[in-house]
């Protein structure tokens, strides 16, 4: 009985366990926040919380306070003595993030502990190859699994050169198109609506996000709005919110992000044909510039790899500060950021054979 509530909105056995290390505070989990304000459900139903001053003292980037998706621990679970106190976030299964905008090592958590990211890009105005590239390319770095959600169909007069297009950048990425227009133009996303399973939607402004998930839920839970004149689209959702739908499918939905910097990128699956290529190259250390033997450089010249996915590929590579290294690097820098608190790479090893054992 008492995890009824938490069920519905998504808690596991993995979350329960780790609650279980503080036995003095009830486990929530963050549906939304206003500023410096949260509403947590728990057990008992819905509460506003804030963090604790020691947390505030302790966190030293805003990537360390809670956002939507997170499961919390609170000191209690209801509002009669004032808003409850958060004490703990604990470990995020996934998380989708972006770099704090104007900050240069902060980084902004969008969505925590989601199973699918839907990449929802409209396929009128807003539609963007390379934007494309960055949110896949985020979100298969954020653990969960991504999936292209193409909008807008009605307006699109090339739907079949477009989505071409769009399946040579989601490599490995299921692509579904949509129409809020038509009754039925919104059931292919049904399957992945799951009872307990969380599904962020990501996307610029105006895609139709809002729309989407009001038909998902069969009522208007969200408010829209028409697009402008100039086809860009008006920022309806104005903070990120959790919400159980009636099947039991969790959804979050995120405020427009036209800008997205890049933190961290899983470049083997994103540009998994340029990484591919790569490993072709005479020299290991290829920038796929101008040397001798490069298969990248080869494949633009044969019309099999356009040279604009190979600028953006190189673009995301700096931005994610994995310049100048191969794949093989890069996830070995990846571990170490990871485990950096535990002795980077040598302990990383360690842990992760510790773990194989125990799954014996």
């Amino acid at each position: 009985m008492i995890d009824n509530i938490l069920k519905r909105h998504g808690i596991s056995e993995r979350f329960l366990q780790e609650g279980t290390l503080y036995p003095n505070f009830v486990i929530g989990r963050i549906c939304s926040q206003y500023k410096s304000l949260y509403k947590a459900v728990t057990q008992s139903g819905e509460v506003f919380a804030e963090v604790s001053g020691k947390f505030r003292y302790a966190a030293n980037y805003s990537s360390d306070y809670p956002a939507v998706g997170d499961f919390v621990m609170l000191d209690r679970s209801d509002n009669e003595n004032g808003n409850a106190i958060i004490h703990h976030v604990l470990s995020r299964k996934s998380s989708f993030e972006r770099k704090g905008a104007g900050t240069e090592n902060d980084t902004q958590i969008v969505a925590a502990n989601i199973d699918t990211v839907f990449i929802c890009m409209a396929l009128n105005n807003d539609y963007n190859l390379r934007r494309l590239e960055r949110y896949i390319s985020i979100a298969w770095d954020s653990r969960a699994l991504p999936v292209v959600v193409l909008t807008k169909s009605d307006l699109c007069h090339e739907l079949q050169e477009k989505l071409l297009q769009v399946s040579s950048v989601a490599i490995g990425v299921e692509v579904l198109v949509t129409s809020a227009l038509s009754e039925g133009g919104y059931e292919i996303i049904q399957p992945f609506i799951q009872p307990g399973k969380t599904i962020a939607f990501i996307g610029s402004s105006g895609v139709g996000k809002s729309t989407l998930i009001n038909r998902l839920a069969g009522r208007e839970i969200l408010e829209t709005n028409n697009t402008r004149k100039d086809d860009k689209g008006k920022h309806t959702t104005t903070r990120r919110q959790l919400l159980v739908l009636q099947n039991g499918g969790i959804v979050i939905d995120t405020p427009g992000m036209r800008e997205l910097g890049v933190e961290g990128a899983d470049l083997a699956r994103a540009f998994a044909d340029i990484d591919g290529l790569a490993k072709q190259c005479k020299f290991g250390d290829c920038s796929h510039q101008s040397e001798p033997g490069c298969a990248i450089q080869k494949a633009i010249k044969d019309g099999e790899l356009t040279e604009k996915r190979l600028e953006s590929y190189i673009k995301i590579k700096k931005e994610a500060k994995y310049d100048g290294l191969n794949s093989k690097q890069i996830e070995t820098e990846k571990i170490n950021t990871m485990f950096s608190g535990m002795g980077g790479m040598k302990n990383a090893r360690k842990f992760i054979k510790e773990q194989s054992k125990k799954k014996r």
